[in-house]
């Protein structure tokens, strides 16, 4: 997904591979309404990296692993995102893990990230706190 006014972004299919349009996944998540599972929170994030929504990256990131700053390469193309497992992280829940592949595509050819995500709800919002990559 491009960045595009709100309403092409709204009617396209998510970029986090839902199946669903944007308006109906990740678009309200982005706008404000708390993610319900630690996933939905990881894949509004990857999301928000797919269409450059730094702002919502620090909103959603723990206080205290928050860096002052997210930067976004805009030469980064993100293509598809994987869930590989996931613990914990429900609506009643107050911690969950998901593991992820995010696959990308830059100016040196196709990457893969691969995370273990960490993520914590307190004040019925879950919110990322940290992942170890491999």
């Amino acid at each position: 997904m491009n960045k595009g006014s709100s309403a092409e972004q709204g009617a396209q299919r998510c970029p986090c591979g839902s199946g669903d349009v944007f308006d109906a996944c990740c678009g309200p998540i982005l706008a404000g309404r708390p993610a319900p599972t630690a996933e939905r929170l990881m894949r509004s994030r990857y999301t928000a990296f797919a269409i450059g929504a730094a702002a919502y990256l620090l909103r959603s990131w723990h206080p205290s692993t928050r860096p002052a700053s997210v930067d976004i390469d805009p030469g980064v193309r993100w293509l598809r995102l994987d869930i590989l497992a996931k613990a914990g992280g429900g609506p009643f829940d107050t911690e969950g893990i998901v593991e992820f592949e995010a696959i990308h595509r830059d100016a040196a050819g196709r990457g893969v990230l691969h995370e273990r995500s960490r993520f914590v709800r307190e004040g019925g919002r879950w919110l990322y706190v940290d992942g170890d990559v491999s």
